[in-house]
């Protein structure tokens, strides 16, 4: 059993975890108090609900137990008496009771029916079920509700594509507390020149600022995880830069793929060179179709997405382009790069405004790397865009 006075319980007694969802591990015990009658009584009753409820490290399902960690969190993301939070993976809820106290509504997103259960239980005890609204739902499947903060421990496995998800859809919010993998959070908040820099951070610092808050020791965890966390907020930007958002995203993919190489390195490979002119030939003739009313038969376009998908076009675009074709593109490739002093440089070294400055050369050249016709998306493929 656990037991922590001077605060609320945290729902661990009962608790069992399992590794790799197969073999049992252990049960929870941790240093108890000589004061602890009250939730001594609680805890029993919560583990006779839960009937041995069972964690899956596998499933990401890790409970932060620290009252004060989680009372940092609470102060760190400024929640108001009328705000709406959204929380993502809320498990037993020792996170969701305390944002239940200080915000109007919570809206929890939790894939495990037993933990919903649970949670459900939980807030009807304290009297507040009438402020929280439960989605059982993958986090990444389910449409999210208006919502101004989202303060969340969210799965390690899902904290690219929701970051993503968060960051690039369509609910406006004033920003994120999330507690993520240490690893991944040092990518997150990576800088030019940092050997952590990569296309997360890239993609992720378009359109939102990202700020450490604290580590937090896998101790604090139960069952334990593998690594350490970091807390960090992520506050979207009042303004974003004017530009294709799946252009940009189709851009750093290609500049990232091989980070630490130099861009004339990269743009001077002959598979990347047909992929632009395929690109650019098509992208070229879907632009004068819709100003000619025109519907000439094209290849679907290449973004760099469906690399199987488009085998079959690419070989045939191959043998249909001859060397020269092909030479002169590459010399405008090389051309653009060395005209505004790129060719030697390296994506791990550069800044956001210098990367949109190569992609404006690019596109003015009339150089894509993913459909310009199509209109401007923000809800770009997510789990696509943010895995570097």
């Amino acid at each position: 059993m656990v037991f922590k006075p001077k605060s609320t319980p945290l729902y661990l007694s009962g608790l069992f975890f399992f590794h790799n969802s197969k073999r049992f591990l252990r049960t929870i015990s941790t240093h108890c108090s000589a004061k602890y009658d009250e939730e001594n009584d609680r805890n029993h009753e919560i583990r006779n609900q839960q009937h041995h409820l069972y964690l899956y490290k596998s499933k990401g399902q890790h409970l932060l137990t620290n009252t004060r960690i989680l009372d940092a969190i609470i102060r760190r993301s400024n929640i108001g008496p009328t705000d709406t939070v959204l929380e993502i993976g809320p498990g037993t809820g020792n996170l969701t009771v305390k944002l239940l106290e200080a915000a109007e509504k919570v809206v929890a997103v939790e894939i495990d029916a037993r933990m919903v259960d649970v949670l459900h239980k939980r807030v009807a005890d304290i009297g507040l079920q009438d402020r929280l609204h439960v989605i059982c739902k993958d986090a990444m499947k389910a449409e999210f509700p208006q919502f101004d903060l989202v303060v969340a421990n969210i799965p390690y496995g899902i904290s690219s594509p929701l970051i993503g998800k968060l960051v690039y859809g369509g609910n406006p919010f004033r920003s994120a507390t999330l507690l993520l993998q240490k690893e991944f959070a040092r990518r997150l908040l990576a800088k030019p020149g940092d050997s952590e820099f990569n296309r997360l951070a890239v993609n992720v610092k378009l359109v939102a600022d990202v700020e450490f808050v604290m580590d937090v020791s896998k101790r604090e965890f139960l069952p334990c995880p593998k690594v350490d966390s970091s807390v960090v907020i992520i506050r979207p930007k009042n303004e974003i830069p004017d530009i294709n958002l799946n252009e940009w995203c189709a851009f750093t993919r290609t500049c990232f793929s091989k980070k630490n190489k130099t861009l004339g390195a990269t743009f001077k490979q002959k598979k990347k060179v047909m992929q632009l002119l395929k690109l650019t030939e098509t992208t070229s003739l879907m632009r004068e179709n819709a100003l000619t009313g025109h519907n000439h038969e094209c290849d679907e376009y290449y973004d760099g997405n469906n690399e199987e998908e488009n085998t079959n076009g690419e070989d045939s675009f191959a043998s249909s382009t001859s060397d020269l074709e092909l030479n002169l593109f590459k010399e405008k490739i090389v051309g653009i790069l060395k005209k505004g002093g790129f060719e030697d440089k390296r994506p791990s070294k550069l800044s956001n405004e210098e990367l949109l400055h190569l992609l404006s050369l690019f596109n003015q050249a009339g150089i894509y790397f993913h459909d310009h016709v199509k209109p401007n998306n923000a809800n770009v493929d997510f789990a696509a865009a943010y895995v570097s």
